[in-house]
């Protein structure tokens, strides 16, 4: 019931307040002192239950007649904070439980890969849920004929039934309390299941240097850079896609009562193709594994746009994108450790960064998030798309061909063309790791030399 104009104010704020908050949550993590639980924990313990909280909030219809816009803006800009406070260190947590590349490269397959499932699984409980009140689309020329898209919801509100309408404020509780009840179990079994290793991380070097000048040094770094940038249109081109694959389904192919389903054997495809992808850089290389793997949705992007409507050929091109998709999840995750590393080298005297490269990190994915819904909402408003309209102009169909077709792919080749610019290949990462494990045992002999000489003295 809030008018769509003050809900993509309180969208847009809440992306430029994450914008913010991303970085400041890297620099106090970075100051935060070791605890016996480690550094990291203490932020996703106490963040949880104060998340749990605020997206509940988000969820709840307030019995106020004003004051809902700054209500709904206070606590969706909470969860982002408090969501950016679990999910940086819990991000981080890949360079505090292992010095072994392979052993860091499988901790972040797992990852993708349940962060994948735990995809499919929320929008599965929040489609079944919210999905069993009846919202009819509006096939009347009278919506068709309006060019203010929040004068027609008006007009529907007033003859929605008041029944209906508590029907749907119940389902997308219900539904915010299932999704709470999942964010606690999860956070209970990371805590109690994953064991922060101070010495995985660091050198024994001199004091760290200020986040100021920490983040000077990070951002300086060319191989971040490159794959940041790689990394950002990858992430943009697939969130594209699968943000406006439902429109599409249900629009210009007609598959209005497929498109869950569709949506459904992405998830699943892209769910069940990262141990594939895991196997496969670590058979191949990395570089190699991002070339194929992203770029092999070109083919079937192209074709189900350029080819008549048909159901069969759309879950084909659904199976492929799902699998390109489990390529640009896992693999720049899995080549960021690579970037650290090899920062590390280049700066041994520099530690307690791993924070800033994760943080940034995690905000260019919720950066591309933002952008991807600008771009769409803008394009298909601009198009004249009617909401919860039976069909739409043409227009609108053509645009949402671009969205879906055209504009991913400019933007996959684009990827491909920085992650060619990548340095860290194969060959160097045995380097790195070499020069690691050489750079950490002269730490510790010297370490031992100093506590020799010392009790010698005493």
């Amino acid at each position: 019931q809030v008018d769509a104009f003050y809900a993509s104010i309180i969208l847009f704020a809440g992306r430029v307040w994450d914008a913010i908050t991303d970085p400041m949550v890297g620099f106090f993590i970075s100051k935060t002192s070791w605890t016996r639980f480690g550094r990291l924990m203490p932020w996703i313990v106490f963040s949880t239950p104060f998340a749990m909280i605020s997206y509940f909030l988000i969820w709840f219809v307030p019995d106020i007649s004003t004051g809902q816009v700054m209500w709904y803006l206070v606590f969706y800009c909470a969860f982002q904070t408090l969501v950016t406070c679990f999910h940086v260190p819990y991000s981080a947590l890949t360079m505090f439980i292992s010095r072994e590349q392979s052993e860091r490269d499988s901790a972040t397959a797992y990852r993708m890969t349940v962060e994948v499932l735990g995809t499919v699984l929320g929008t599965a409980i929040q489609g079944q849920i919210v999905g069993k009140v009846d919202t009819p689309c509006i096939g009347s020329p009278f919506f068709f004929s309006l060019t203010n898209s929040s004068v027609a919801m008006e007009e529907l509100n007033m003859t929605h039934d008041t029944e209906s309408l508590t029907d749907t404020r119940n389902a997308y509780m219900i539904a915010a309390g299932v999704i709470m009840g999942l964010y606690l179990l999860c956070a209970v079994i990371l805590v109690l299941g994953v064991k922060e290793r101070r010495e995985s991380s660091e050198l024994q070097s001199d004091e760290p240097v200020s986040f100021f000048q920490g983040l000077k040094l990070v951002m300086n770094h060319g191989p971040y850079i490159k794959l940041i940038a790689g990394f950002l249109f990858a992430s943009l081109a697939f969130m594209l896609l699968e943000g406006n694959f439902a429109l599409f389904c249900t629009y210009t192919l007609g598959f209005r009562n497929e498109f869950q389903n569709i949506l459904l054997a992405i998830m699943l495809s892209a769910t069940l193709t990262i141990p594939f992808w895991q196997w496969f850089l670590t058979r191949f290389g990395k570089k190699t594994a991002v070339y194929v793997g992203i770029s092999s949705a070109i083919p079937f992007l192209i074709a189900v746009v350029v080819l008549d409507s048909n159901l069969i050929v759309t879950y084909v091109v659904a199976v492929a994108a799902g699998i390109s998709v489990a390529a640009a999840f896992l693999l720049p995750w899995s080549m960021l450790p690579d970037v650290v590393d090899d920062f590390k080298l280049q700066h041994p005297s520099s530690h307690g960064h791993e924070a800033i490269f994760f943080s940034f990190y995690v905000f260019f994915t919720k950066f591309t998030a933002g952008v991807s819904l600008g771009i769409s909402t803008l394009s298909l408003d601009f198009a004249g798309y009617q909401t919860r309209g039976c069909s739409q102009p043409g227009q609108v169909n053509f645009t949402l061909k671009m969205l879906v077709s055209a504009v991913p792919v400019g933007l996959i080749l684009l990827s491909l063309l920085l992650f060619k610019l990548y340095p860290i290949d194969e060959e160097k990462r045995r380097k790195n790791k070499k020069a690691l494990q050489d750079l950490r045992e002269e730490s510790n002999s010297s370490s031992e030399s100093d506590n020799t000489e010392l009790a010698s003295i005493v």
